[in-house]
Formats: structure tokens, C-alpha cells, sequence
């Protein structure tokens, strides 16, 4: 069964698209009561509510003592890598660094004309907590793109959790903890990981804020805690947004599409063309694709139900649509002048991708950019994971008498006006004023 279709030159595109933007695919699992409750039992129990609860859904073999991954423990999983995927890790990292270390926010301290001293300074989050999946899949790109930055912002303590199904450390993941440079790692997952990582146990000392991605569950841990810990977004099923002209190959456009495609049948592919014959070939293309995936079954229910081909009469048209769906990852397969031109008037998405030769999975791996990004709409009023998320801006004032003197009577003025007057009394009795 092929995926929707819609033509913005048709007249009920509007309500369509809308209908479209609005369809929820987030788990309909009713999670938060569960989730509700394991967080509680953690609050109680601490450490023998993160066992049980560890017994229960990854090892029944699990105990307090052999919770924490010991370091040599996790050199002996990293060196079962081979070497290949070893310089692959290290190399990604690298990249990963070298960026985020540009986007290293710079302090500010300035005095302005009233001899007013003004600052900003910025200085690391004392620890961190990295949630890293290990269920249906591993993924140790993702330890790369939330550890990495964190220690280039300079935190201090990195712990990861992760589940281990069966008691199994996977061995990738521990050389990207190694790699990245995790101070702590520790086999538990779901919501018990991310109450432990909030509020500690006896043995889990608790953290400042969580990032990474996870089930439902996880996520709707994330959402309870958040207040007690700071956290990085609420991430929600992968998205990936094609707009390509007809130039392009059909092959390597569908493969593209099936890449978020292939990570839950809850993705979205969507393809954005002012070629209808092209559209056609890549709907074919993608059903080639499928037929040799691994991750068919997953691939092909997220195209059929979630995926969407949207015909526009010409790309320069399709800014405002893009703008709308506000997707996780937009690749624009295009030449690369009218490519940079539509990045440039694209105001929502998590990561732009531009040209025939820049595939979102770059993005995913070895950019250097980073591949936590917003999901469900999100990029409308928020960007992807970055050092500035493990970094705190404290502002700074100096006042000399005479600078208090320029800006004390307006203070006073407001503070009159907003009836606190213990706030006019801390600067009039400065200005030897009655007040």
C-alpha cells in the first residue's frame, strides 16, 4: 500500500495537510501511570527498587554489586571491536569535538555608558546523566553525540546507564563510553534508570540534568522529572523531510527516506518534488529498497502508515510547507545553488542537509553536528543537543556610585509602580534617598 499523497496545487490541500500535521505518532501506550509509580518506588526504595526492577525487564541475574560497569569490565567488551569500527568511532569523535568546540559560547564583560560593568559568564553543569538504549538496538553514535560535547563544555561527572539485556555488554557501546570518555557506567535502563539518575540511591549518586534518547517509558520519565534535573528534549518517533527535483536518482532518494523509515514503524518519511513522474519512481524505488532491507517489516509499516509524497509546482515552494512540518532532519537533493537558496529561507528543522551528496545518515555519524534533535514539530521553537546544553549563563553587574546613581531612579520608579517597596528601599537607601 503506498503512502499518502498530496498536491498543494489542489484545492483541498489545506485541510489535507492539516489533517496531516495533525495525525499523533506517539506510542498510544497509556505509560505515565506505570511510569508514575517506578519513579516513586525509586524514591522509596533506591537501590533495591533499580535491582528489582532490573531483574524484572533486562537480567534476572542482576544485583547491586555488579550493577556498575567496572572499567576493566568495560575495556574487555570495547576490545572485542574490530579495528575498522574502532577507527570509525574514534574518527567520528573527533569530528564531533572539533565542532562543538567552535560552538563554544564566549564570555561577555563590557561597561556601558553609565559606567555600568556588565557580563555574562559561562560555566559547565556539574554532572550529567546519559541515557543510551540497548534494547532492540545499539547505538553508540548516540553515547558519541552526548558525551562528547559534554566534556568539551567541561563537566565534571558523566554518568551513563544503559540496559544490558541478558547481563551482555555490547561492545561498541562500551568502546564509545571509553572513547567518549564516561566517568561512570551503569547497566540499568527505563524509567528506574532515569529516577535513579534524578534523585540518586544509595549507591547512584544523582545528577544535574539527563540527556538521550529512549522508549516511552523513558521518555515519559524525562517529563516527571524534569525540575528536579534539567533534561534535553522529549524525544518522539525520527522524521526525515526529502524536498528533490527530478534530476535526482529515485534509488538514492528512497534510500533515504527508508533510513528514519527502518528505525520504528512510528518514523516519517516524507518526499517534497515538483516532478510527478519523479514521485512515481521513487515510490517504486523504495518498494525495491524494501524487498532487500533487514528492517523491512519495520521500514514498510512506517512508509505505508506515516510516510507521505506532498507535489509542490515549483521547490522555491516549498519553504512555507517545510516550514510547517518543522521535521527532524531536511535534506534538500538538489544543485547546489537553488539548494543553498532554499536552506536559506527555511526558518524550522532540526538539521538541513544540502546538496545530492549530503545524506541525513552523515549527519547521524560523522559530520560532527549532532543527531539529538527535535522531533514531533519541535524544531518551531527548539534546536538539536550541543555543548551550549551542558553549559549554564550566569549574568553579571557591577555598579559604581555613580553608576547607581544614573540608573537608580528608574529603578525606583518601577518598583514604586509595581507597589514593592522593600525593592526601592535596597536602592534609595544607597542614594541617601527617604523612600
Amino acid at each position: 500500500m503506498p503512502p499518502k499523497r498530496l498536491d498543494a496545487a489542489a484545492p483541498g490541500f489545506e485541510k489535507d495537510f492539516s489533517d496531516f500535521l495533525g495525525r499523533n505518532r506517539d506510542s498510544d501506550e497509556n505509560v505515565d501511570r506505570v511510569v508514575a509509580d517506578i519513579i516513586a518506588d525509586v524514591r522509596a526504595r533506591g537501590d533495591q527498587a533499580v535491582v528489582d526492577y532490573t531483574r524484572k525487564f533486562d537480567w534476572p541475574g542482576a544485583e547491586l554489586a555488579n550493577l556498575r560497569i567496572s572499567d576493566a569490565e568495560r575495556r574487555s567488551a570495547a576490545a572485542k571491536v574490530p579495528a575498522a569500527q574502532r577507527e570509525a568511532l574514534a574518527f567520528a569523535a573527533q569530528r564531533i569535538e572539533a565542532f562543538h568546540r567552535a560552538l563554544l559560547p564566549q564570555d561577555v564583560d563590557f561597561t556601558d555608558a553609565t559606567g555600568t560593568r556588565l557580563g555574562a559568564r559561562y560555566r559547565p553543569i556539574d554532572s550529567v546523566g546519559v541515557y543510551v538504549p540497548g534494547g532492540t538496538a545499539a547505538y553508540p553514535s548516540s553515547v558519541l553525540m552526548n558525551i562528547v560535547p559534554a566534556k568539551v563544555a567541561g563537566v565534571a561527572r558523566i554518568v551513563m546507564v544503559v540496559p544490558t539485556p541478558g547481563g551482555v555488554l555490547n561492545p561498541l557501546v562500551m568502546l564509545a563510553a571509553e572513547i567518549a570518555g564516561a566517568d561512570e557506567v551503569w547497566r540499568i535502563g527505563g524509567a528506574q534508570a532515569v529516577a535513579a539518575l534524578a534523585y540518586g540511591t544509595q549507591s547512584v549518586a544523582p545528577v544535574d540534568k539527563i540527556t538521550g534518547p529512549g522508549n516511552a517509558y523513558v521518555a515519559a520519565a524525562k517529563r516527571r522529572v524534569f525540575g528536579q534535573v534539567g533534561i534535553d528534549l522529549i524525544a518522539g518517533p525520527s522524521e526525515i523531510l526529502v524536498v528533490a527535483d527530478g534530476q535526482n536518482d529515485p534509488a538514492w532518494i528512497a534510500a533515504d527516506l527508508l533510513s528514519q523509515a527502518e528505525h520504528d514503524a512510528s518514523s516519517q518519511s516524507i518526499l517534497i518534488t515538483d516532478d510527478a513522474a519523479f514521485a512515481d519512481r521513487v515510490a517504486a524505488a523504495v518498494e525495491t529498497e524494501l524487498s532487500v532491507m533487514a528492517r523491512a517489516d519495520i521500514a514498510r509499516a512506517s512508509w505505508r502508515d506515516n510516510g507521505c509524497i506532498i507535489l509542490v509546482p515549483d521547490l522555491p515552494a516549498s519553504a512555507p510547507i517545510v516550514d510547517r512540518i518543522a521535521a527532524e532532519h531536511v535534506e534538500l537533493a538538489m544543485e547546489a545553488g537553488p539548494a543553498e537558496a532554499l536552506a536559506q529561507r527555511i526558518r524550522h528543522a532540526g538539521a538541513i542537509f544540502i546538496g545530492r551528496h549530503t545524506p541525513e545518515a552523515i549527519g547521524d555519524y560523522v559530520a560532527g553536528t549532532n543527531h539529538v534533535l527535535p522531533t514531533s514539530r519541535a524544531a518551531r521553537f527548539s534546536g538539536g543537543l550541543s555543548v551550549a546544553d551542558f553549559l549554564k549563563r550566569t549574568s553579571l553587574v557591577t555598579c559604581t556610585p555613580e553608576a547607581l546613581a544614573e540608573l537608580g531612579p528608574a529603578a525606583l520608579a518601577l518598583a514604586e509602580a509595581e507597589g514593592l517597596g522593600a525593592h526601592g528601599r535596597s536602592v534609595s537607601i544607597r542614594l541617601n534617598r527617604r523612600g
